[in-house]
């Protein structure tokens, strides 16, 4: 795309509308205007925005639910998504995380065999049932946690971990600010109840999310049906494992205040451009095992045949070529340093506008990766998306005379 800078030094953007034809398609650019305004501070990844949904999202018997596209980043649906509830054995989620990131860092080793404490030995609830003199390795407690949730598992985990499970939990919620659990607070590894324990539909999503993104090796654990402790076999309480091929996750929870809750993943791809995508459900609060399944079965399933995933941009894919000043070339090619998708109403990829905002002049040195526009992805007048745009290759300053000769156009074109 061609066009003639605004020469007044950090005030000028140029914004090109790209309208998508099609899924996976991108149209040329037909239009491109100034302004003189200042450059905004824009952030690198806006909000998730939720996808219109013609004819609405299913109605869910459920307290509080939310379905998100984990391959786009959006919320596509969701009812009460920052009500406080009680999350149950939901929180094992986070006990697992730190749990994973102790074996990632090899601050704990998966073959080691945790002393089994009185609280653990003693704990209530489901149990993985570790004997005191019969300690189980990490790897055996991270499956009976997961699998069988069961809350000796967890205790255990977070004394290894930590020192002490209170200890762990003080982790827990620092962990939570870290990830942004802005209604998220945590009294213990397990899940139990206690007034000040609780979180959301919304926060849970994100957890969810950052334990299936963070720690893919880990996360199969997720997808497993059954498993045998001490001679005793428990199936994973997660139905949908059972009669959804595409379901390989991730975590159930009940007390009696909480309810039947489900997180559940699944990926399928989608049809006619073998894009892969994820769809991440949170319910909670149903009245029964068999309701948690059926209201996240009913959702996963919308969200797949209701919606789509539309391509804008692929990875080091080129979106133009912008002008340098005083540099040892005059153009730096931009674009991005992953795919950029965005989640629509099916059949409506076609009305995707992507919005490109050019930061000028753009003076050399150019870095590799240095952010050097906006680009803005509307569905009408919602904002699905914004991602910085980065130069795809460094350009170095040029000589004495030609960064002088660019000062001079620079000042005459004022």
């Amino acid at each position: 795309m061609k066009y003639t800078p605004h020469p007044m030094a950090h005030a000028a953007f140029i914004i090109a509308t790209i309208t998508l034809t099609g899924a996976l398609a991108l149209s040329p650019a037909h239009a491109a205007k100034k302004s003189a305004k200042a450059a905004p501070s824009a952030p690198a990844q806006a909000p998730a925005a939720p996808a219109q949904q013609p004819g609405g999202a299913p109605v869910l018997a459920a307290r509080a639910w939310l379905l998100v596209d984990i391959t786009t980043g959006q919320t596509l649906a969701s009812a009460e998504p920052d009500m406080k509830v009680e999350p149950a054995s939901l929180t094992k989620l986070m006990t697992a995380h730190l749990v994973f990131n102790a074996l990632d860092e090899k601050k704990l080793s998966g073959d080691a065999r945790p002393p089994v404490s009185q609280a653990a030995w003693k704990a209530i609830g489901s149990r993985m049932f570790v004997e005191p003199a019969k300690p189980a390795s990490v790897n055996e407690l991270l499956q009976g946690m997961i699998i069988q949730s069961g809350n000796d598992a967890s205790i255990i985990l977070a004394e290894a971990v930590a020192g002490s499970e209170a200890a762990f939990t003080e982790r827990m919620n620092l962990e939570a600010k870290r990830l942004g659990l802005t209604n998220t607070s945590f009294r213990n590894s397990t899940g139990l109840p206690d007034p000040q324990h609780y979180s959301t539909a919304r926060d849970l999503a994100v957890l969810a999310t950052r334990l299936i993104t963070d720690h893919p090796q880990h996360y199969a654990l997720y997808s497993r049906k059954e498993y045998t402790y001490n001679s005793i076999t428990q199936p994973n309480r997660n139905r949908l494992l059972f009669i959804d091929p595409s379901v390989d996750g991730v975590k159930t929870g009940h007390t009696e205040a909480a309810g039947y809750c489900l997180i559940a993943s699944a990926r399928r791809e989608q049809a006619g451009t073998g894009l892969q995508r994820r769809l991440l459900s949170v319910v909670l609060g149903t009245a029964s095992e068999s309701a948690r399944a059926i209201e996240s079965q009913k959702l996963l399933n919308w969200g797949f045949q209701g919606t789509e995933a539309v391509k804008v941009f692929a990875k080091d894919q080129s979106s133009g070529s912008y002008r340098v000043w005083k540099g040892a070339a005059p153009e730096v090619k931009a674009g991005f340093d992953k795919d950029i998708l965005v989640s629509v109403p099916r059949g409506q990829a076609g009305a995707v506008k992507a919005e490109i905002e050019r930061v000028q002049p753009l003076l050399a040195p150019v870095n590799r990766g240095q952010r050097i526009g906006t680009l803005r992805v509307k569905l009408g007048d919602q904002l699905l998306a914004e991602r910085p745009v980065l130069a795809l290759e460094e350009v170095s300053q040029a000589g004495l005379f030609g960064r002088a000769w660019d000062t001079i156009r620079l000042w005459m074109e004022r």
